[in-house]
């Protein structure tokens, strides 16, 4: 793997992790929200899935040699994306408001299944993978820059 491979690999982790930063503000931002036909905001959920390339089996096993540890695979990593985002389907929380418009005949009201603590916890697990694949990128570049300066 070169270490522009790797730059490009990073930069698919921060913008999978930018976008689930996104979907945990939208959650949020709705946690009292219910659309105007009464049903409630359902919470939002991102899946991230592995980009694979297709190696040539005989090349890599020609340079398996010279990168300690490769294998010659017919698959190799290259990056994330977001394979699709997810509705919750856990039930509504009910909450007794009488004076809502949307309140049932026993004055409940359907609200988001959206739980800000979890919101909070689930945000920092993606800004701490973030500020990974941003330590990454610099480490990479870091590398270049150093492999410059032996050219001199």
């Amino acid at each position: 793997m070169s270490l522009f491979n790797s730059l490009a690999i990073s930069a698919t982790g921060m913008s999978a992790h930018r976008l689930w930063i996104d979907i945990i503000a939208n959650n949020i931002s709705n946690v009292n929200s219910t659309s105007p036909n009464g049903k409630p905001y359902k919470r939002k959920m991102p899946v991230f899935a592995e980009v694979l390339k297709e190696v040539d089996k005989e090349l890599n096993a020609t340079l398996a040699s010279f990168e300690f540890g490769e294998e010659p695979t017919e698959k190799k990593g290259n990056g994330v994306r977001t394979y699709k985002i997810l509705e919750d389907n856990s039930p509504p929380k009910l909450v007794y408001n009488p004076g809502h418009p949307h309140a049932n005949k026993d004055g409940f009201v359907s609200m988001p299944n959206v739980d800000v603590i979890k919101e909070m916890v689930d945000m920092i697990a993606a800004n701490r993978a973030y500020d990974a694949s941003v330590q990454t990128a610099n480490a990479a570049k870091a590398m270049i820059n150093k492999a410059l300066e032996i050219g001199k």
